[in-house]
């Protein structure tokens, strides 16, 4: 049995495609909520929409290394 604990080298079209995906749903939810963040008048609510907003360009930073020739996420 194979250790999986390290991405493959190669990805599929297939995998590649998801990642895609995944990019492109959190580039949406960050901006999302940064639109929000800035129409909200609630401190509370606001902060956290920032944070959303912060969460989503981290995993979105997170995916993108994998689409980058040699990008590995540990």
């Amino acid at each position: 049995m194979q250790n999986n604990t390290q991405p493959p080298d190669v990805i599929t079209v297939k995998d590649h495609l998801y990642l895609e995906d995944m990019l492109s749903w959190n580039l949406l939810a960050m901006k999302k909520a940064n639109a929000l963040s800035e129409q909200c008048t609630d401190p509370s609510l606001k902060e956290t929409l920032t944070a959303a907003g912060r969460m989503h360009e981290r995993h979105y930073q997170k995916l993108l290394t994998h689409l980058q020739p040699g990008g590995h996420v540990q």
